[in-house]
């Protein structure tokens, strides 16, 4: 099974204000998981039924929002791990 990826525009401004080598590795990193995303993410937060997951690299996190029925991981923000929780 090889999920899509989807970035909201919230995760595409985040993108666009980090430095370009960070960003690339953001999104080489995103597409590397298409295939189980689940074993390279963390649970962190949202009902049983529909929860959040945090995807590491390097020192900057990324929030996805992964749909099985749909096969679709969508990002919705990205940023560093200090700054990135305090939403969550």
């Amino acid at each position: 099974m090889r999920y899509k990826v989807e970035y909201t525009s919230k995760a595409k401004k985040d993108l666009k204000k980090l430095p370009l080598d960070i960003a690339q590795n953001i999104v080489l990193s995103i597409s590397s998981i298409k295939d189980d995303p689940y074993s390279y993410s963390k649970k962190i937060k949202g009902t049983k039924n529909h929860p959040l997951y945090t995807h590491r690299v390097g020192e900057y996190r990324v929030i996805l929002d992964i749909l099985d029925n749909r096969l679709l991981i969508i990002v919705v923000e990205t940023g560093h791990r200090s700054k990135i929780y305090r939403k969550y």
